[in-house]
C-alpha cells in the first residue's frame, strides 16, 4: 500500500447514507474534515486501483450517518488547518482520532469520548529511549498542532521538531534526522510491526488522552452524534469496530 505518499490537496470522498433516525437539524450533508495520514484512523487505500480514505473513524462516521439519515462527505487536509477550517465554516466536523483538550475546547466543541488511547515514544532499538526523562537533549518529533506535540513541549531538555504528517516523522526517525517521535500507541503499533529497526514504549501523560469528535462553537449535532455513539457502544458495535481496525490492523 502506498498511501504515505499519495498527494491530498483537494481529495474528498462521499459517504452516502441512508435509514433510521432523523437529525435534529435540516442540513441533511455535513462536511467532516480529517487529515488522513493517521492508520487506522484514517489513511489512504489504494489497493482497489482506486485512492480511498478508509479507517476506524470513517467508518464509524458512516455508521454515525447512517443512524441519522444524513449525507457525509470526507475532506482530506493536514492536521494543525482542521480546527480552522471549522471556524472559517469550511467544515462541520473534525474526526481525526484529536483529543479534546482544554485549550481546543476554547475553539471547539466535542462529543464524547469514543476512543481510548495513550501516547508513546518511538525509537530506534539501538537507542532505548524509553522514558521522558532520555529524552532530555534529543531531538524529538511529533505531529504539528496534535496533542503529542503540546507534551512533547512540556518535557525538559527536549528538542520539539514539528512535522505535518506521520509517515514524515518516521522517515526522519529512520534517516536519523531526529532520535525518537512521540505517537499515539496504536499508530506506533503499526509502524513497528512494518519496521522491525523500531520500537515503541507508553508514555506517563500529564492529561488525559482519547478521541472525540470536534464541531463548531454551538453546533446543533453534538447532540446527535453522543445519542448514537452511546448507542453502538451500548449495543457492542463500538467494540466490533474497535477490533476490526486496532487489533486485526
Amino acid at each position: 500500500m502506498n498511501w504515505k505518499t499519495i498527494t491530498k490537496a483537494g481529495l474528498a470522498v462521499t459517504l452516502s447514507t441512508t435509514l433510521l433516525l432523523g437529525c435534529s437539524s435540516s442540513k441533511d450533508r455535513l462536511i467532516m474534515v480529517t487529515s488522513a495520514d493517521y492508520k487506522p484512523y484514517e489513511f489512504h487505500d489504494t489497493s482497489s486501483g482506486e485512492d480511498k480514505i478508509v479507517g476506524f473513524d470513517i467508518e464509524l462516521a458512516q455508521l454515525i450517518a447512517k443512524e441519522l439519515n444524513i449525507k457525509i462527505e470526507v475532506k482530506d487536509m493536514d492536521f494543525n488547518g482542521l480546527i480552522p477550517a471549522l471556524q472559517s465554516k469550511r467544515a462541520d466536523l473534525i474526526m481525526s482520532g484529536m483529543t479534546p483538550t482544554p485549550e481546543r475546547q476554547k475553539s471547539v466543541d466535542f462529543s464524547d469520548i469514543y476512543y481510548e488511547s495513550k501516547n508513546t515514544i518511538i525509537f530506534k532499538k539501538n537507542n532505548s529511549l524509553t522514558t521522558s526523562d532520555s529524552l532530555a537533549g534529543k531531538k524529538v518529533g511529533v505531529q504539528l498542532g496534535s496533542i503529542q506535540e503540546k507534551e512533547a513541549k512540556k518535557m525538559k531538555g527536549v528538542q520539539v521538531v514539528s512535522i505535518n504528517k506521520v509517515p514524515e516523522i518516521i522517515q526522519e526517525l529512520k534517516a536519523g534526522r531526529i532520535d525518537a517521535a512521540i505517537i499515539e500507541n496504536t499508530i506506533s503499533e503499526g509502524y513497528t510491526t512494518n519496521n522491525p529497526e523500531l520500537a515503541f514504549t507508553e508514555l506517563k501523560n500529564s492529561e488525559p488522552t482519547g478521541s472525540a469528535i470536534a464541531f463548531p462553537k454551538g453546533s446543533p449535532y453534538v447532540k446527535d452524534f453522543n445519542r448514537v455513539i452511546k448507542k453502538l457502544k451500548d449495543s457492542g458495535k463500538m467494540d466490533e469496530l474497535v477490533k476490526k481496525w486496532f487489533q486485526n490492523s
